[in-house]
């Protein structure tokens, strides 16, 4: 059974997030985002924007960002969970190995 991805416009997505449209076009000028469609009235956000949205905001909130920074940190974390994801794997492989 597939997990549905939830599609909001720019309107619901704004609400989802808790954040002003003015802030969203920010974020997607800085890369942060990357929605569906050409346009704003056409663009299309899913859940795993609304999760990135989200976290972009608190970081930006919390340690005071612009956003600029917020999408290099935003990176960051993503290049950590994915080594953390690759050393676990191979953690995995060696321990077969060494048995």
């Amino acid at each position: 059974m597939s997990n549905p991805i939830i599609e909001l416009n720019l309107m619901e997505f704004c609400e989802a997030a808790a954040l002003a449209d003015v802030h969203v076009i920010e974020i997607i000028e800085h890369g942060i985002l990357e929605p569906h469609g050409t346009a704003p009235t056409d663009w299309r956000f899913t859940d795993y924007e609304l999760v990135l949205a989200r976290r972009a905001a608190k970081l930006r909130r919390e340690l005071e960002l612009e956003w600029e920074g917020v999408a290099l940190a935003l990176d960051l974390l993503e290049e950590v969970q994915q080594l953390r994801s690759e050393n676990r794997m191979l953690k995995q492989r060696l321990g077969r190995l060494v048995e």
